[in-house]
């Protein structure tokens, strides 16, 4: 693998990443989105994960992102139709921030520590069939059915929510 491939692919995450967070438009933001998980895809390839990466593509930008897309157009979001934010809406915001930088310095810490006495990378890759999907099944059923199941009732609420937003009121014509 070339190592400057990958670190303009990673520069490109990063920097759509950025561009999703920054952009002011809801419709530029979901197409950067898009691109970041294509440029995800594309790390997903060097990194020898065929299945992961298609599936990347077909079911998050494929499906997932063009629905987003297509929500965001329909509810038609702008200045206007905005609610003011109170001060404790933000307040939380800022709370949930700090709590996620917390978590990600605890994980940083615990990738550190975690990494002196562990046989080098190499090593394990040789060992699994790391890009399989006969390993992925065994990982995804075995060590994290419950993850697996939690997301699934996630993307159901997500999915009631959406059909709600979407539902239209019935007025009555006298």
């Amino acid at each position: 693998m070339n190592i400057s491939v990958f670190y303009l692919i990673a520069f490109l995450s990063v920097f759509f990443s950025l561009m999703v967070i920054f952009a002011k438009n809801p419709v530029h933001s979901v197409i950067y989105l898009i691109i970041t998980f294509f440029t995800f895809t594309i790390h997903y390839i060097l990194l020898n994960a065929q299945f992961l990466a298609i599936v990347n593509f077909i079911v998050y930008m494929g499906a997932i992102m063009v629905l987003f897309l297509f929500v965001l157009m329909l509810l038609n979001l702008n200045k206007e139709t905005e609610p003011v934010k109170s001060l404790l809406v933000k307040l939380a915001g800022v709370i949930a921030g700090m709590c996620l930088l917390v978590v990600l310095a605890g994980s940083l810490k615990a990738i550190s520590t975690s990494a002196k006495g562990n046989p080098s990378t190499q090593e394990v890759v040789q060992n699994l069939d790391l890009g399989t999907v006969k390993y992925l099944g065994k990982v995804l059923f075995a060590d994290f059915l419950l993850p697996f199941e939690v997301s699934s009732i996630l993307l159901l609420s997500a999915m009631v929510g959406a059909v709600l937003l979407a539902k239209r009121e019935k007025t009555e014509i006298s």
